[in-house]
């Protein structure tokens, strides 16, 4: 599917396609995992003409969806890119690296100085400029309202994020780890790719992201002093995935307090049990009208999504993961 279409979705209008291809493929970039890679030169230089073209365009209230991958993310993104009001960037990361490079974990496009958390203070202003004018620039491209843009590691971001547009407004979208963990081992599995020599999967180049994760979240944090002999650079996947579960997490709680003006949270198994309840206040949240497309499109695609086994953890792993869900409110066997 070109841009997360579906026949479904071709359903609800060519307008709302079109709006859907002009993102994906003017302004996301295409990451190391995906095909088409081709078209990024064409891309970095459509970016670059609009973030150097003259003016001071602004952007109001853009949205921005957070948490960990593999937690419905895409597809509450898919879901409001229906609103008619709404242009939807499935993380734009080509976008961000016009913008600030140092926001590529994954080595998408560069392997050099990337950082998890961005301080407001890095916030220039000619990263502003640029931020402002490539956003604004997308919004009169694709002649929507709004702003939302789908992009996990944000949640590391948002002071930094709210020094570039101060009425930013974020979804912290949780999922159960018994269900997340797993899923995002398995997607490593089923889309990562050998090319040139290097391995490109949901741990970046070469573990680039995990290395980042090591050295910049867990081995600096007392909080995980009791799995930093775990932590070594060769560690398997699943023990990887339910770290940066626990430390997304926990990051997101830590944000939803220091910016709680900002920050709606909401779960992914709320979303498939009350998808119009939980659609309705999200559309809301985003300052947009409501379009019954978006709950319409929702009850079709939304569908239960049986709860998985808990992951088999070395113990000082597995505390952490308890101790979070329970923070979360999920139940814990």
């Amino acid at each position: 599917m070109i841009g997360q279409i579906d026949r479904e979705y071709l359903r609800y209008g060519l307008g709302r396609a079109a709006r859907r291809i002009a993102s994906y493929g003017l302004y996301e970039g295409r990451p190391l995992t995906t095909k088409g890679r081709f078209i990024n030169p064409m891309v970095f230089g459509w970016l670059n003409a609009q973030a150097i073209a003259p003016g001071t365009p602004t952007v109001e209230r853009p949205v921005f969806i957070t948490g960990l991958g593999r937690s419905g993310t895409t597809i509450l993104g898919i879901l409001l890119s229906l609103n008619r009001a709404v242009g939807y960037l499935n993380e734009p990361k080509a976008m961000w690296h016009v913008i600030d490079p140092r926001q590529d974990i994954n080595g998408n496009y560069s392997t050099q100085g990337a950082r998890f958390r961005l301080d407001p203070a890095l916030v220039t202003d000619e990263v502003r400029r640029r931020a402002h004018r490539i956003f604004s620039r997308y919004l009169s491209v694709t002649g929507a309202m709004r702003v939302v843009d789908k992009y996990p590691e944000l949640i590391f971001r948002v002071g930094y994020v709210r020094a570039i547009f101060p009425d930013a407004r974020f979804i912290f979208i949780t999922r159960s780890g018994a269900d997340a963990i797993p899923s995002v081992v398995e997607w490593s599995k089923k889309l990562g790719v050998k090319t040139g020599g290097h391995v490109d999967d949901w741990w970046g180049r070469d573990d680039i992201k995990w290395r980042y994760m090591r050295e910049q979240l867990i081995l600096v944090d007392d909080a995980y002093r009791p799995v930093w002999d775990l932590a070594t650079p060769d560690l398997d996947h699943l023990h990887r995935a339910a770290l940066e579960w626990v430390i997304t997490m926990r990051e997101g709680l830590i944000q939803q307090q220091q910016h709680a003006d900002a920050i709606l949270r909401i779960s992914y198994e709320d979303l498939l049990a009350d998808p119009a309840s939980v659609l309705t206040m999200v559309q809301a949240w985003c300052d947009v009208p409501a379009d019954p497309a978006v709950i319409d499109y929702g009850r079709k695609r939304l569908y239960d999504n049986p709860s998985k086994h808990w992951p088999t953890l070395k113990p000082e792993v597995d505390t952490l993961l308890r101790e979070t869900m329970a923070e979360l409110g999920y139940a814990v066997p």
